[in-house]
């Protein structure tokens, strides 16, 4: 009998933020979503004079969307410090990221890396006294581009 494939499960990653103060802090790579890992190329119409039948379409450069994090709301954390440090004080300092896809084993199936992240965007959930929920503190990275390892 063949080997069957299942594909991985989505629910079993991990997120490594390469700066100084967070990579060995555990608590701060712990997500419970992580989205935006998407590139596209756009095609630009070149019309040809002389000629009415089609315009040829080229290839601009690849486009990627921002990277969105969200994770219960951490109360001290030096990851939001950065991104603070970033949007109220114009203090940019890039950082490369790391998200890869777990087995049951905790090992990387599949990786990508984000090249030069910078936040853009910090949000926390909404606090509403007629829901139990927790509250909810979502990231938005901007990059140069990301690799698949």
């Amino acid at each position: 009998m063949a080997d069957q494939y299942y594909p991985p499960v989505g629910f079993h990653f991990s997120v490594s933020v390469n700066l100084q103060d967070v990579a060995n802090e555990p608590k701060e790579s712990r997500f419970q979503e992580v989205s935006g890992l998407t590139k596209s190329i756009e095609a630009e119409e070149l019309k040809e004079g002389g000629e009415n039948r089609f315009a040829h379409r080229l290839p601009n450069p690849a486009k990627y969307s921002n990277i969105v994090l969200k994770r219960g709301f951490l109360v001290d954390s030096k990851l939001i410090d950065w991104c603070n440090d970033a949007i109220e004080n114009f203090n940019f300092k890039l950082a490369d990221v790391t998200i890869s896809l777990l087995d049951e084993d905790h090992n990387a199936l599949s990786s990508w890396n984000v090249k030069n992240a910078y936040p853009v965007k910090w949000t926390i959930s909404d606090f509403k006294a007629q829901e139990n929920s927790i509250a909810i503190e979502t990231l938005e990275l901007a990059f140069q581009y990301f690799t698949k390892n």
